[in-house]
């Protein structure tokens, strides 16, 4: 029997969601009505093999998978066919990714914020949490501390209030991230995750230089969406889930959707995000560049007894497999809220970014003891950058600061189909590699020189492409010699 928090829903509600994954309207794109029918075909088909023989079939092709395909895989409970979804998830990822793994981090400018969200600590009720601005001269420190750790690539994080925190601010502090160098560091793409804005801001966000826009969902039930944002203008559904059109529309090409698993059934949850993506490849012909997967995690006055959807480590690497399936050529985040062991198994199939050294903290990299009490949730991942790079390079894994896709107007659709077409390879592997060098050069500890020996050399050797491979070598030995920033 379903989850009543999936049937919750008024006679409205269900009339105006006929679904159309091509219209401009929330309640058409995330249909309930199609949820639940989804749900009921799942729960129909979970022990039809052949059907769900088919559906991996087509999945290891790279093909990717509808909604319903993807739900009928989650609801199937059947060892064997689970272990295929693992093994198909694991060569898609690696015939699609390599061995590269997406270094990032978060920068928090604010934690003023006037909406009411009951599962975060920001909400304006919230009278126990240290609530802090950063001005331009702070951010500057914080970049600078972010440098000097060896990041390229941050995610600006900030509460949504308009006076104390408005797109002028956002902008302003855009500016100045870029601004900053020192020594041999450089901040090479500002990813911005704040509130659902207008099609004229996204357009100044686009104007300011930003690589991908980030917003979550949190959840797509909307009944439990309205119960979570009693107030603010995050109450309002549809405006939010409508922001990814309006930020399309404003010209990024890049965006960036994600679910908050724990909020409500994650069943509903994984099928939303699913008709998001069909959404944005149905009415603008590509879907997000990232799809983000974060568990509810413990924070200053939440309680998370009130959150009874609480996803298992074993669940979350299902529905993490089965996005890999679902959409092959979207990248997958997780952040230091996962433990490193639940980051080791996920990475295996399908998250191709991570955090390192992150804090959640306003002000949390240049002024830690100042900025305690502030942090929007607890993070379980606690080690430093260069711990998380040497981790990944005896995992086998390639440590990546490259930005270059962005920078050399590799987006949106063009991305899309450099991907698909296999050709993005002689492009992402060499410029891992070549900032991986810059940071083994700049930032590197003893231990995580020992793990990287070897490694450069050996993967410049598998670069398919022999013009690409020279090129490689000859700007590592430049890299090796002080130069920096060379890209494909």
């Amino acid at each position: 029997m379903l989850n009543l928090d999936i049937r919750l829903t008024t006679t409205k509600e269900i009339t105006m969601s006929i679904y159309n994954p091509q219209s401009s309207t929330a309640e058409q794109f995330i249909s309930h009505s199609e949820i639940v029918a989804t749900l009921d075909y799942a729960a129909a088909h979970r022990n039809d093999m052949a059907l769900i023989g088919d559906i991996l079939t087509k999945a290891a092709e790279g093909l990717g998978l509808t909604h319903r395909e993807a739900a009928v895989l989650m609801e199937c409970s059947d060892s064997d066919t689970t272990e295929r979804i693992f093994a198909i998830a694991r060569d898609i990822k690696q015939r699609i990714y390599g061995n590269r793994i997406v270094m990032f981090a978060p920068l928090y400018l604010s934690n003023h914020c006037i909406n009411g969200c009951t599962y975060c600590p920001y909400h304006a009720t919230n009278r126990t949490i240290a609530r802090r601005k950063l001005s331009q001269e702070q951010i500057a420190a914080e970049v600078i501390a972010l440098q000097d750790m060896g990041h390229k690539r941050l995610a600006l994080e900030a509460g949504e209030h308009p006076k104390l925190a408005p797109i002028e601010y956002i902008l302003d502090s855009i500016d100045t991230i870029y601004s900053i160098r020192h020594r041999n560091g450089a901040i090479r793409r500002v990813n911005v995750n704040i509130a659902a804005t207008t099609v004229e801001n996204y357009r100044r966000l686009r104007d300011a230089g930003i690589g991908t826009y980030i917003l979550f969902e949190e959840t797509y039930n909307r009944e439990v969406y309205n119960r979570l944002h009693p107030s603010g203008p995050k109450s309002d559904w549809a405006y939010h889930t409508e922001a990814m059109d309006r930020a399309m529309e404003g010209g990024i090409d890049d965006v960036g959707i994600g679910a908050l698993f724990g909020l409500a059934d994650y069943r509903y949850d994984l099928i939303g995000l699913l008709l998001h993506a069909e959404h944005l490849e149905a009415r603008f012909g590509v879907g997000p560049h990232t799809i983000s997967v974060p568990r509810i995690r413990p924070a200053d006055d939440i309680d998370l007894t009130k959150f009874p959807n609480a996803v298992t480590d074993e669940l979350f690497r299902r529905i993490v497999a089965i996005l890999r399936l679902a959409v092959p050529y979207t990248g997958m985040i997780i952040s230091t809220r996962e433990s490193a062991e639940c980051r080791r198994q996920v990475l295996e199939v399908g998250v191709s970014q991570i955090s390192g050294g992150s804090r959640t903290s306003v002000g949390g990299y240049a002024e830690q003891q100042q900025s305690e009490g502030s942090e929007q949730f607890d993070i379980s991942d606690h080690r430093t950058l260069d711990q998380i790079v040497g981790w990944l390079l005896e995992l086998g894994y390639i440590p990546s600061f490259c930005t270059a896709c962005y920078r050399e107007g590799r987006t949106g659709d063009r991305f899309m189909s450099l991907a698909k077409s296999g050709a993005i390879g002689n492009c992402c592997g060499p410029n891992a590699l070549m900032t991986l060098q810059e940071y083994l050069c700049d930032y590197a500890s003893e231990s995580t020189l020992a793990a990287a020996k070897g490694v450069i050399a050996a993967e410049v050797a598998k670069i398919p492409s022999e013009r690409a491979r020279q090129i490689t070598a000859e700007r590592i030995e430049r890299i090796v010699k002080g130069e920096r920033d060379f890209r494909f």
